[in-house]
């Protein structure tokens, strides 16, 4: 299949317009409707309803939607992986949750440079959902996440294990009232086992999803949440935080996750790389 077949049936897909597709892809709407008509012949199969409100997906639309995106992410490597940056022998994907960019991946990417400099790498940040499935997919080599859950084809490899405390800013003489507590995302299981254990908490006034941003935030306004122990260990070190007495701990593990079909050789420099990297953001 052509991939900009591929490449348009998604632009659609985003805009739900044939016109506004047209008009991103700098094509006519003719050019437009000639490759969606290319591609529901060679599947078969109508992929679009067409209607005064734009495009809507029919249901063998909606099957090959997670194909498309797929030929479209495995072309990108394809061609990332040929045109290799001199003096490279290969490139690597990596992904990981955002709040495990800093400074986990951070390290890692010195570390890369500076031990394997003949790896050319691309990263990106994404929901752990998605990075599970271009691992599957082949579009991604490795994934660094929170939760691994058990999938055909992948391996997924404990990079260390962590606790989320409860911390509060100082003085500890200084009362904080409920609205004071930032909840952070640290995912489903968190959320649930946060709930078990404080089934009387009401809802929080402030939600972050990024725990530096959430960090910082308390830092200038005075609060408490849930923090990894090792990222806060400096702030609680200098007396900028404390732990509050008595409030349960949960655990918070990190996974590296790869296919089974992965380079060998070049996942054993991945791992060490990434465990480098963890026992210096430890």
């Amino acid at each position: 299949m052509d991939i900009s077949v591929a490449r348009t049936f998604l632009e659609v897909v985003k805009t739900g317009s044939f016109v506004s597709a047209a008009a991103n892809l700098n094509l006519t709407q003719t050019a437009v409707s000639a490759r969606i008509r290319v591609l529901e012949d060679q599947l078969d199969r109508p992929v679009f309803i067409r209607n005064k409100a734009g495009a809507k997906l029919t249901p063998a639309g909606e099957q090959f939607l997670r194909f498309a995106t797929t030929l479209v992410q495995v072309w990108a490597r394809a061609q990332r992986a040929v045109a290799l940056p001199p003096g490279r022998e290969t490139v690597v994907t990596v992904g990981a949750e955002l709040s495990l960019w800093s400074p986990l991946l951070r390290h890692w990417l010195l570390w890369m440079r500076r031990e394997c400099p003949e790896i050319a790498v691309s990263t990106q940040i994404d929901a752990s959902e998605r990075l599970m499935e271009q691992v599957q997919e082949g579009s991604l080599d490795v994934a660094v996440l929170y939760a691994a859950p058990s999938r055909p084809g992948v391996i997924a490899e404990l990079l260390f294990e962590e606790k989320l405390v409860l911390v509060r800013t100082t003085p500890t003489s200084a009362p904080l009232a409920p609205e004071d507590h930032v909840q952070i995302d640290w995912g489903e299981e968190f959320a649930a086992s946060y709930q078990a254990a404080f089934p009387d908490q009401p809802n929080a006034v402030v939600s972050i999803s990024y725990g530096p941003l959430a960090l910082d935030y308390i830092l200038a306004t005075g609060g408490s949440g849930y923090f990894r122990k090792g990222f806060v260990r400096s702030y609680l070190e200098e007396g900028r935080l404390a732990l509050v007495p008595g409030s349960p701990e949960f655990s918070y593990s990190a996974y590296v996750v790869h296919s089974t079909k992965a380079d060998p050789g070049v996942m054993d420099r991945i791992r060490a790389g990434l465990r480098a990297a963890a026992m210096i953001a430890a």
